[in-house]
């Protein structure tokens, strides 16, 4: 259906009653809301949030800090002094009774 102008408008059949009667975008004030003016198939460019991956880079900094003092402490660990500082205190712990 065209109006008086030859623009296409939308017509709800049967609902007009119930108080449902569409408007068209022009009628409502939202044609081409976002788009620059341009063609109303291209989305406008949202503005970025310049904290927006903050939260992810830091969880990526402390898993690499994380994994850093796990191979340190693995070294330690695995070295002579450690190794025989933990066997006497598990055979001085195992021995009492």
């Amino acid at each position: 259906m065209r109006d008086d102008d030859g623009n296409t408008v939308q017509e709800n059949i049967g609902h007009e009653s119930a108080g449902h009667a569409e408007v068209g975008q022009e009628e409502a004030g939202l044609a081409d809301v976002g788009h620059g003016g341009g063609s109303p198939d291209v989305e406008a460019a949202e503005p970025r949030d310049p904290e927006a991956g903050l939260a992810t880079a830091e969880y990526a900094v402390a898993t690499v800090a994380a994994v850093g003092f796990a191979g340190l402490l693995i070294a330690v660990l695995k070295s002579g002094v450690v190794k025989g500082l933990l066997e006497g205190i598990i055979s001085s712990a195992l021995s009492i009774g």
